[in-house]
């Protein structure tokens, strides 16, 4: 058979065998079922087509990811992936990044149209397919959430097999993988389902949420709502409101001193979990370009100062003004977070002011719009309104632009374009938290072996937060970045074994100073400082 390319790696050898076109045809059966039930097809038996469907795509895929990675050899294992029409941003992927983000378009906004009904009728379409399943976890019809949810965790799970095998060989990898699986499964799927049965006994009206979620990621943890629901929900709800106050408080920033910012965004995270599993063919599409990264950290930092500015707003419509009714009022509200902010504030400019570098003027510039809105909030705040603007309008307004548009139709929809990391490096204003905590005071760090770096660039082709980590290894300098998820491929798919994840103390974790090239510098001098 003659071939027209000329290249070494050998383009033609990346086509599928015979087994893996069965476990593809598996799964678009699979995925057959679920477009048959959108356009109304009258299933007799749901809970049986429901099974069938669900369980030809987890086969197939796990057929396919057999073949392609069980007989391999230990080692990097993304051959081709500038060769596949998926992986590549050839038509495939364009084609595949159009169909998830009009899901996510038409999930959100027009649920209708997959089946949704209201007033007590029963539901219709793709969501009605999933009511047998709703029915035994809840006791509930299904919604588009419980079908976005099923197919998030199936996503999760299947393709997470996947990871797994194609990096066996290291158990980082596996132990990470096994655990947001965990996570998806239980705390994000099972249990919040678990816990709409409660509510059907008069003692409880818990929220639905995923506990694994932080604020700023559960916005509507401190919307009226929830806190009204947890607080008439006895000690149980009480318990859960305390520790999401604590999750932010306490547990986060010491679980980030220890590890990093890994122990959530890699080990924990849906969002993360999602992008490492099912996107794990994208990663390379990430941009390492120097306009990316600014553009990346006045983008992620903005989402978190409006997530700031909106939380406080959405807390503050529901005060009084009355300290004989409640002692926490609308006006000791703002002046408590205005002085929390303003001691995190000094605290970081006199003590860690190093370690933010240049970055320290853009939390300036963050710290002074956050204290404005603030007065704004004051002068401007009615029994309804804030800023001018109807305060249900408000958290609408937060819900449907980091809720939904950048979380899931940009984040999610967008993989095959741009990355399976578009939301948590531009978007996820935990993400911006945990890195100040990361860059500020964690003991985590990516320690480098510059002498046996051979510049093959595998690192920074792969990691998936668009750091250029070859450069630092050129130079044997650490790698403290804020928006470094600590997923550890770039160790993975290093030939030479350059780069190590490790947790050491706090001494010169920063480096770059004294290896920069073509420093003077006293080699035994700092020798003997080590």
């Amino acid at each position: 058979m003659n071939h027209k390319s000329m290249s070494l790696a050998k383009p033609e050898a990346n086509s599928l065998s015979i087994k893996q076109k069965i476990a593809v045809a598996l799964g678009v059966m699979g995925l057959l079922i679920f477009a048959l039930a959108i356009f109304n097809t009258n299933f007799p038996n749901k809970t049986l087509f429901l099974s069938l469907s669900i369980g030809l795509i987890a086969l197939g895929t796990i057929l396919f990811a057999n073949d392609a990675y069980s007989k391999k050899l230990e080692g990097i294992k993304n051959d081709g992936v500038w060769f596949k029409s998926l992986s590549s941003r050839g038509i495939l992927g364009w084609i595949t990044g159009v169909l998830l983000t009009s899901f996510y378009i038409v999930l959100y906004f027009f649920p209708e149209y997959l089946g949704l009904t209201g007033n007590g009728e029963p539901n219709t379409g793709l969501i009605s397919l999933f009511d047998p399943l709703s029915y035994l976890l809840s006791g509930n019809p299904a919604t588009q959430w419980f079908v976005y949810g099923t197919l998030y965790t199936l996503a999760i799970l299947v393709f997470g097999y996947k990871f797994m095998l194609k990096y066996g060989h290291n158990r980082y990898e596996q132990l990470r993988t096994a655990s947001v699986m965990f996570f998806q499964l239980g705390l994000a799927f099972l249990i919040p389902e678990f816990m709409s049965r409660l509510n059907t006994s008069p003692d409880y009206n818990l929220p639905y949420y995923d506990l694994k979620s932080i604020w700023p990621l559960n916005y509507y943890l401190f919307d009226s709502w929830s806190v009204n629901g947890l607080l008439s929900s006895g000690t149980l709800g009480l318990m859960m409101l305390i520790f999401g106050v604590l999750s932010i408080f306490v547990i986060s920033p010491i679980l980030t001193y220890k590890y990093g910012k890994r122990w959530y965004c890699s080990w924990v995270c849906g969002c993360g979990a999602l992008a490492e599993t099912a996107g794990d063919s994208f990663r390379h599409l990430s941009n390492k370009k120097l306009s990316a990264w600014k553009l990346e950290r006045w983008l992620i930092h903005s989402v978190l100062v409006f997530s700031v500015i909106m939380t406080t707003a959405v807390i503050y419509s529901y005060l009084g003004s009355d300290p004989n009714k409640f002692w926490l009022t609308r006006s000791t509200f703002l002046w408590g977070v205005g002085i929390l902010l303003t001691l995190v504030f000094a605290t970081v400019m006199i003590f860690k002011r190093q370690e933010l570098a240049k970055d320290a003027r853009y939390g300036a510039i963050g710290y002074f719009v956050v204290i404005a809105a603030l007065f704004a909030m004051h002068y401007t705040g009615t029994s309804d309104k804030i800023f001018l603007i109807k305060s249900s309008s408000l958290r609408a307004a937060y819900g449907l632009y980091i809720g939904s548009i950048f979380s899931g139709v940009i984040g999610t929809g967008f993989y095959p374009i741009f990355g399976n990391r578009v939301w948590c490096r531009f978007g996820c204003p935990f993400a911006a938290i945990l890195g100040l905590q990361q860059r500020m005071f964690s003991k985590f760090r990516i320690t480098t072996n510059g002498g046996q770096c051979i510049s093959c660039g595998n690192c920074s082709t792969y990691c998936e937060m668009g750091i250029d980590v070859r450069a630092y290894a050129q130079k044997g300098e650490n790698i403290v970045r804020s928006s470094c998820v600590g997923c550890g491929i770039c160790a993975a798919v290093c030939p030479r074994g350059v780069l190590k994840l490790e947790n050491d103390g706090m001494k010169d974790r920063i480096n770059s100073n004294e290896i920069l090239l073509g420093n003077d510098v006293d080699l035994m001098d700092l020798l003997n400082n080590k």
